[in-house]
Parts: C-alpha cells; sequence; structure tokens
C-alpha cells in the first residue's frame, strides 16, 4: 500500500518544484516508508511506499522496455498463477509490480481482468501521449483524477488535488444528495472537477479527450451445480480459506476485527487455522461492546471466540464518544463526515502493536443470506416459470415466516415492476428537510439509485448480486486513509474467486427456509464455536444517534437560524432544525439521512470558512493555512472553462 501521484502538462510545461513539495509533504502521512519520484517532458510522477505484505520493496515508478512508466498501488493475490502462465521472465521471488510490469508487456489493458487484489494503477505512454488509469473490481484502493484543457493530476487521496489547487472547486449535487441517501457514486467525490477512478474500469486520458470502459464484469452465465451438499460446502471452505490466506499477507501483525457475529469470528477462527502452524503473521483482534444499549450485548459472543483461541484481544466501550477535531486539522476534511480522530484506541493499539493490515467482515451479511429472505430464489422460480416450484417454495416459506404466501409472492414481483413503483412500495422518497428542487434534480442519487430486475436475462438472483456488489462499491469509495496511523484494511469475503461462487450456485444453498446461512453454518460447523454459529441474527438499535442529535440542535441553534446547506440549496434551515429538535424528544426520525446532513453541515462550514468553494474567497488568504502547503495560483494552470470534450465521463 501507499500513495501515487502525478501530473501531465500536455504542453510540455514542467511543474513547479514548490508544488511537488507540498505534495509529498501531504502524502508523507499516507506513505511513510519512503519515496521515489520520475521526471519527463511535462510529466513528474511521485510515489509514496507504504510497506504491508512480505516482498522485498520494489523501486516505483517502474519503467518497462516499451519506455511506459507504471506506478502500482496495491496487493496481487494471483501472482503465482501469473508467474507460471507469463513464463521464463518471472520468478517465484518476483515482486507484484514486476509481475504486474510483465503481464502489461505481454497482454497490454487485456492483462488487467487478470489482476486479482486490491489495487490501482496508472500507466503513462509517451509514444501514444496517453495516460491508463485503472482500479480493481470493487476500487478498494482509490485514484482520483482532475482534467483541465492544460493538464491532468492523480492521485489515491485528494488531498493535493483539493488543497493544493490554487482555486476555489464547485460542489457536486450527485454526490451530496447520494451522501444523504446512503453513499454516492463511487466514480463521484464531492467536487466536480475531480473524479474518481471507477471500480472495475479504465480511464484512458489523451489531450482533448477522456474515455471511460469496463474492462471486467461478473459473468451470468457461469453456474456450478453439484449433487451433493457437501461439494458446495468443501469448494466454499476452500475459496474462502484461499480469500483469508491471500489477506494473511504481512510483514506486521494482523489486527481483525471480532464483533461476535459470524462474519467476524468465522474470518479469525479461519486466520487463526491457517497460522496454527508457522505462526506468523500474530492475529489480533479487536472487539466493541456497549453495556449500557439494551439490544448490543455482544460481550458472550466475542469472548466465546476469544476463549477458543485463547487469547483475548481489545475490547473498546463505545459508549464513550471517540474524541476528534473534525476541522482544526491542518489538513482539511476533504469529503463529508472525514475528521481528524486525535485520541483513537483502536489507532493507538494498532500503532503500540506494529498493525498495519485491518480484515474486516464487510460482504458477509450481503452474500452469504445474512438477511433471511426468500424472495431473489422466488424471482429465479417466477422469471423460469417453474410454477410448481414456486408453490411449494411459498408454502414452506410461509410456514417458517408465518405470512400469508401471496404476500411473499408479492414480495417476488415488485422487483420486475417499474422503479416509479418500488419507490413508493419501498418508501423511498427524500427526507423532509431537503429542498423539493433538489430532490427533483437529483431524485435517483436521494432515492439510492434504485434498479429493477429484467424479467428475460440473468437470473434475478444474480442481479440481486450485483446491485449488492454495486452498493458496497458505493459505501467503499466513502472509506479514507487514516494520517495519523496509516493501515491497510483488507475485505476477505470480497474476493473475487469467492463472489464468482456465490454468484454461481443455486441460492437454496445459502438460505433455506428456516436455516439462515446455511452454506456457511455447514461448511464451518466445527471451525466457529457452535453458539456463534447457531446465535440468532444481530439486533443493534442505538440511543447515540438521538444524543447526537441533541448535541448538534443546541450547537447549530446557538451558531444562528440559516444552515450553508441552505445557502447551497440543499435543505431548509427551518425544517432540518425541526428535525433535530423532533429527534432530541424521541421522535421518529430517519437518522441516517439526518445525521448525514448534520455532517455535511459541519463540512460545508468548514470548507465555506477556507474559501475553498466556488464563489468565496480564494484559497490563499486563508491564515490557518500554511503557506508552504498553499501554492500560489500561477503554480497550477487554472480551470478557466474547461472545454475537454469527454468522449465517456460514466462508467457503464
Amino acid at each position: 500500500m501507499g500513495a501515487q501521484f502525478g501530473s501531465w502538462n500536455f504542453d510540455g510545461r514542467a511543474t513547479p518544484s514548490g508544488y511537488l513539495d507540498g505534495v509529498k509533504r501531504l502524502l508523507s502521512l499516507f506513505g511513510p516508508d519512503g519515496h521515489e519520484q520520475y521526471h519527463g517532458r511535462g510529466l513528474d510522477l511521485l510515489c509514496c511506499t507504504f510497506e504491508t505484505t512480505e516482498q522485498n520493496p520494489s523501486r516505483q515508478p517502474w519503467l518497462l522496455d516499451s519506455r511506459e512508466v507504471l506506478m502500482w498501488d496495491g496487493r496481487l493475490d494471483n501472482g503465482r498463477e501469473l508467474i507460471r502462465e507469463i513464463g521464463a521472465s518471472l520468478s517465484p521471488n518476483s515482486s507484484d509490480i514486476e509481475i504486474v510490469a510483465a503481464a502489461w508487456s505481454r497482454w497490454h489493458q487485456e492483462s488487467l481482468a487478470k489482476l486479482i487484489g486490491d489495487w490501482a494503477l496508472s500507466l503513462w505512454n509517451p509514444r501514444d501521449r496517453c495516460l491508463l488509469l485503472a482500479a480493481d473490481i470493487l476500487a478498494t484502493r482509490h485514484l482520483c483524477y482532475a482534467i483541465d484543457e492544460d493538464y491532468v493530476q492523480w492521485c489515491s487521496v485528494p488531498d493535493p488535488l483539493v488543497l493544493l489547487s490554487g482555486r476555489p472547486l464547485s460542489l457536486d449535487e450527485e454526490y451530496i444528495a447520494g451522501w444523504l441517501a446512503s453513499f454516492p457514486a463511487p466514480h463521484l467525490t464531492p467536487f466536480r472537477e475531480i473524479r474518481r477512478v471507477p471500480p472495475a474500469s479504465i480511464v484512458l486520458i489523451r489531450p482533448g479527450s477522456c474515455t471511460i470502459r469496463r474492462y471486467w464484469d461478473f459473468d451470468a452465465s457461469r453456474t456450478i451445480r453439484y449433487a451433493k451438499d457437501a461439494d458446495y460446502q468443501d469448494h466454499f471452505l476452500e475459496l474462502f480459506q484461499q480469500s483469508v490466506r491471500r489477506r494473511l499477507r504481512s510483514t506486521s501483525p494482523v489486527l481483525a476485527e471480532l464483533s461476535g457475529g459470524m462474519d467476524s469470528s468465522s474470518i479469525v477462527c479461519i486466520a487463526d487455522q491457517l497460522t496454527s502452524a508457522s505462526g506468523s503473521p500474530r492475529i489480533d483482534t479487536v472487539s466493541y461492546y456497549n453495556d449500557s444499549e439494551p439490544h448490543w450485548n455482544e460481550r458472550p459472543w466475542f469472548e466465546r471466540v476469544e476463549a477458543q483461541r485463547g487469547k483475548t484481544g481489545l475490547h473498546i466501550d463505545v459508549s464513550a464518544p471517540f474524541s476528534s477535531e473534525a476541522n482544526e486539522d491542518l489538513w482539511l476534511p476533504c469529503r463529508p463526515g472525514a475528521t481528524r480522530q486525535t485520541k483513537n484506541p483502536v489507532l493507538d493499539f494498532m500503532t503500540r502493536g506494529g498493525h498495519r493490515v485491518l480484515l474486516s467482515g464487510i460482504g458477509g451479511d450481503e452474500f452469504l443470506g445474512g438477511v433471511p429472505t426468500p424472495v431473489p430464489e422466488l424471482e429465479d422460480l417466477l422469471s423460469r416459470g417453474r410454477l410448481v416450484s414456486l408453490s411449494r417454495k411459498l408454502l414452506a416459506w410461509a410456514l417458517v415466516q408465518r405470512r400469508p404466501w401471496i404476500h411473499l409472492l408479492r414480495d417476488a414481483v415488485i422487483g420486475f415492476l417499474p422503479c416509479a413503483v418500488i419507490i413508493r412500495t419501498r418508501n423511498r422518497r427524500a427526507p423532509s428537510w431537503v429542498l423539493p428542487i433538489f430532490a427533483k434534480r437529483q431524485r435517483r442519487a436521494l432515492q439510492s439509485y434504485p434498479t429493477r430486475w429484467r424479467y428475460f436475462g440473468p437470473l434475478p438472483s444474480f442481479q440481486e448480486n450485483v446491485d449488492a456488489v454495486e452498493t458496497l462499491r458505493r459505501q467503499l469509495s466513502c472509506t479514507e486513509l487514516t494520517k495519523s496511523h496509516p493501515f491497510e484494511k483488507r475485505y476477505p469475503f470480497l474476493d473475487r474467486d469467492l463472489l464468482e461462487f456465490l454468484f454461481a450456485i443455486p441460492r437454496e444453498q445459502l438460505v433455506r427456509p428456516g436455516e439462515r446461512r446455511s452454506l456457511m453454518r455447514r461448511a464451518l460447523r466445527g471451525i466457529v464455536p457452535d453458539e456463534v454459529l447457531d446465535r440468532k441474527r444481530k439486533a443493534y438499535v442505538s440511543a447515540n444517534p438521538l444524543r447526537t442529535a441533541s448535541t448538534q440542535f443546541e450547537k447549530l441553534s446557538l451558531n444562528g437560524s440559516h444552515t450553508v446547506v441552505e445557502m447551497f440549496e440543499v435543505a431548509s434551515s427551518v425544517a432540518f432544525l425541526e428535525a433535530l429538535n423532533d429527534a432530541r424528544r424521541g421522535k421518529q426520525i430517519p437518522v441516517v439521512p439526518l445525521l448525514r446532513t448534520v455532517a455535511l453541515e459541519e463540512w460545508l462550514r468548514t470548507l465555506e470558512g477556507k474559501g475553498l468553494l466556488m464563489g468565496r474567497s480564494v484559497f490563499p488568504s486563508s491564515p490557518d493555512v500554511s503557506p508552504a502547503i498553499a501554492p500560489a495560483p500561477h503554480q497550477v494552470p487554472g480551470n478557466q472553462g474547461s472545454r475537454l470534450q469527454e468522449e465517456s465521463c460514466h462508467p457503464c
């Protein structure tokens, strides 16, 4: 892991050294293990490294025999397979970037679909005068870029593109709407001038043009059918072990989240199984509890896993919030909700223990039947006209869920109806405090990008899986690298090989009437404690949002009657403060959009005060920003109405 930055002036002008010094100062927080630079005609590249794998570090940027220049940020999971396929030019000790460079030299753009892992890369081709940016299938490694008619800049984090731009930026309304609803589209950033490389996509930039295309997608025609349940269990366990093993590549101890649920517990137990022989790397855990919450008592569950391990992890009481300084840090927040944690027990623990990798259970609920619903299976039977099997499944699920079968059939039919009907049925409406004109302009984003299933095409369960992937892509696009203690977050349930398997098997293997997470429970029996496998689904209702709403109501009320979100035509001040007051008094209010609006208000106040938004004071006038970081406006070409012709600016 690390951070990469590039700047290409189309006319060949050099980037001022003072500007690059500011970039280096920013990126050194994300890549503290050293940096390398590359200079060409009008081109400047900077790579700051953060070593997490067992390989010997390779110098970057990497110069290919074709004179192309490659920068790679990531972890390659199928390196051995690619070495065997590429042949004699590589050895078993070849580093990830050597393998990627060899694959590119052999297959060019077709090589990207062969790279399994979490990664982002940039490749400069001086012969064709073009820049290629690409990210993995989930874009877990971010790569942002800003294009003007005279230049393009790209970076792993948006900080240099925002803080060193030398000009105010304009808000992206669709991003703001997506943020209020849940998560914005993964190719967006809060600023219209800056975009993010979409998942599984290539961004090809030439002077005057920018094209975006997908290089890989899930195969709807792939199916896996076995005669016995045991074969599915064995195949799942093999792929899950492989996924965890891939994410245990580390030169330092690995920290794993252990919530007491099935997802995090299974990761920890499989990791222990894989490292029991070698003992490397060391696996530590972090668990959260709140004894004051009546619906959240996770102690018995994560302590049962710790008892099996014979090792106690870090326990954090979340009833006391972490202290943070959201808007006082030198590095301004580059997205809503971004804060500088000044006293975070997890980061403190990782610093003391030397952890550079954190394992997360995200994805288990979405793809392994965490929600015990028969709807995807019923939709499959309905779309294929298997009426006899449909009637049997309706009866079986109706008895288990104690619901009329006609209601289950209605739920299965809804997914095929027009999006407008789905929105009304599922009550996906904009919060009451959002201004109607804003809600009309950004309807799809505020409704979390609703989709309908195609009756003729891939199985509806496959379409639903792909939709879940898109939701996770939006969620992962909002994660950020920490500055106080960098670490790499890894997701075993989002392994590409594992996802392809789960999408290809029958839905009834994952969820059965009365058997939530059927395949996972069967496969992990004897590995994960039975108490965890057999527990009922976790339920969590927290009072903390109400406390937050009360605090924010007092804070915003003291600061005046008008909010910044109203100034930017997003929400009504009166309706917003009224909703905060209602939440404080215990009324039913959509909590997530409310707290997101609070975070948006604080963020906009910060940027508006620093002159970073279009139409306000220019950036260098802010007394709180160091002159060593903020460049003079003439250092970088400004955006004076770019006439850039974009052939495609949105992923397919």
